[in-house]
């Protein structure tokens, strides 16, 4: 669980929703805000696939 949490890819998908986050309060409700919330769940989905993906390789330690 500590890879996921502590790896720069799933940490930078995550600080990434701050934006998404605010554009959700500020932002006009249209299409725009659709594509943001899935583009941002697809770069985590990666993320998340790419430690994994390290750490069945043994990229990564536990």
């Amino acid at each position: 669980m500590r890879k996921y949490i502590f790896s720069s890819t799933v940490l930078g998908s995550l600080f990434g929703a701050v934006g998404v986050i605010q554009a959700t309060r500020r932002g006009p409700r249209d299409w725009r805000l659709i594509a943001m919330w899935v583009s941002w769940a697809l770069t985590l989905a990666v993320a998340i696939g790419t430690v994994a993906k390290n750490a069945q390789t043994g990229e990564l330690e536990d």
